[in-house]
């Protein structure tokens, strides 16, 4: 039971620093922040690292916005 806990954390990890690359592609973000969200990920969990990255995405936007 635990092994499929930590598959389920693992597979969390790795989809969501795979949307955080794609989106990041896909808007023109930059990597100049973004190892924020994915180094969040890797050491806090998922629950830090999606937050971060759409606020930091959110920022990116409103930005362009402006501009």
């Amino acid at each position: 039971m635990g092994s499929f806990a930590w598959l389920d954390v693992i597979v969390s990890v790795v989809v969501l620093t795979a949307f955080i690359l794609y989106e990041s592609k896909r808007i023109k973000m930059g990597l100049r922040l973004l190892w924020i969200p994915i180094i969040g990920t890797f050491t806090v969990g998922v629950s830090f690292g999606l937050p971060i990255f759409l606020f930091l995405r959110e920022l990116h936007i409103e930005k362009k916005k402006v501009s």
